[in-house]
């Protein structure tokens, strides 16, 4: 794989030796660690024993053509970036060289610089096979308390979070989780802790904003008996309970400045006292914080200390909001169907519920798309989910045509527009008679009130007369 000192590590085979050897000298030149062979078996067993980034093949050489050489390679390492040269190019020749894996394809003769722009392509394609690959390996390794808990996804995000996770884990260091609310920041915590050394030791966990100033001071580092009202026996606190684990702090950003004081000497040395008493206690717990507000706007407004946040800022893991990865939003689908399954068999989401689920901004991110999930699963009828199993409030954010505008043009692929067109066009045959249309559409009238808010549809009064004239 690539050197930190080289810009790749180079596989070059080719016949022509003398041609083998320039090219190979022009790109150490360049910055590449370049290695060169004329027999293409010798460069298999090479790269049984050696990690490269590109192999560099000429097309027509004695025994083994390269194309052939490439598919051996790729048994050997699929993560190989492979490049075709040759002098006799053909638009076969071409496409049989991409159908056996190649990332591309270059005419002989060519100029060094021509050639640079893909090389530098195909090593950072190398580099990201690699660290997909090691991503999707630690997240296979990653211990989770159940199915429930494990981090689903596979967005550069979400990658990004796994990796940091990856290396902050075996360490002692303070994190601080940042992110809208629903996001997933207990997760992380979960996933710091249970693949840290720390894994059989508590993981106790304690929410800022649910506690007043002296119950949490209580809650976090204990009382004496006696030290204040109400407090009739000594109580240790979550330091204590923690010990040997580690600490959850959710919301930090709601802790009062003169109990910021106190945690942050906790986290400089470790020693802390219970309320009422005189001697220090020392904790041996990691500290995993958590907020959804701007740490820096809140030191700025004078309500967190600048100190504490530096301390805490040491490691930063941010989550996005569900709308910045919204290509996870089917693999989290599936997860909740399973993990928060309703019923002997999972369930199933149709097309255009899928569409509406991946297409709506979910401002409560993933605790409410799970909520929306478990929902549905009460309200549908048999074991697939529709748009008729929504809320109204996912459904009514897709953006509605304005009255007097005309239905925009069906194009063969355009389902939403194909129906909407379809329900305007049987509302408008029958006068706007909302029970005659839903028997018309062969759907039941509370699935026509949904397309008819869903496609901004109008219906005239007269038809509501004659649906009340009606009796219906």
């Amino acid at each position: 794989m690539t050197s930190p000192a080289t810009r790749g590590t180079l596989l070059v085979v080719d016949d022509e030796v003398e041609l083998m050897k320039a090219l190979c000298e022009s790109l150490r030149e360049e910055g590449f660690e370049a290695h060169g062979l004329s027999d293409p078996a010798a460069a298999l067993d090479v790269l049984r024993t050696g990690a490269f980034d590109v192999l560099l093949s000429d097309l027509m050489m004695p025994g083994t053509d390269g194309i052939q050489l490439l598919r051996q390679a790729l048994e050997i390492d699929p993560n190989l970036v492979g490049i075709i040269m040759t002098g006799q190019g053909t638009i076969q020749t071409a496409v049989e060289a991409m159908k056996s894996g190649a990332f591309d394809y270059i005419l002989k003769p060519f100029r060094l610089q021509q050639i640079m722009p893909v090389l530098g392509r195909a090593v950072e394609v190398r580099r990201l096979r690699v660290e997909n690959v090691r991503l999707r390996q630690f997240v296979k390794r990653l211990v989770f308390e159940s199915a429930r808990y494990r981090i689903v996804g596979n967005s550069p995000a979400v990658r990004k979070v796994v990796s940091m996770i990856e290396k902050v884990a075996p360490t002692d260091a303070t994190v601080l989780v940042r992110g809208p609310s629903g996001t997933g920041k207990e997760l992380v915590a979960r996933a710091l802790h249970g693949n840290s050394p720390r894994r059989d030791k508590p993981l106790v966990t304690v929410n800022c904003a649910t506690l007043q100033e002296n119950l949490l001071e209580s809650e976090l580092f204990g009382h004496e008996k006696g030290a204040f009202t109400g407090a009739e026996r000594t109580k240790p606190g979550l330091f204590e309970v923690a010990e040997g684990g580690t600490l959850f702090i959710d919301e930090v950003a709601e802790m009062a400045p003169a109990l910021q004081a106190k945690f942050l000497r906790v986290l400089e040395d470790g020693h802390y006292r219970r309320v009422g008493s005189t001697q220090e206690k020392h904790a041996d717990v990691r500290v995993v914080a958590a907020t959804n507000k701007p740490l820096e706007d809140e030191v700025k407004a004078g309500r967190f200390r600048e100190d504490l946040f530096f301390r805490l800022n040491v490691i930063s893991i941010a989550l996005p909001p569900l709308k910045e990865r919204c290509e996870d939003i089917p693999a989290l689908i599936d997860h909740f169907l399973h993990t928060r399954q309703i019923g002997k068999v999972p369930f199933k989401v149709d097309e255009s519920a899928m569409r509406v689920l991946c297409g709506s901004d979910w401002p409560g991110n993933i605790r409410e798309l799970a909520n929306v999930l478990e929902r549905a699963q009460i309200l549908a009828e048999g074991d697939t989910i529709t748009t008729d199993d929504l809320p109204e409030i996912i459904l009514s954010a897709r953006p509605a045509l304005a009255p007097g505008v005309p239905p925009p043009v069906a194009g063969p692929d355009d389902l939403d527009a194909v129906e909407r067109q379809h329900v305007a066009d049987v509302l408008r045959k029958i006068g706007g008679n909302k029970v005659q249309a839903a028997k018309a559409l062969g759907v039941s009238r509370r699935t026509l009130y949904r397309l008819i808010d869903k496609h901004g549809l109008s219906v005239n009064t007269s038809s509501e007369r004659s649906e009340g004239e009606s009796g219906q």
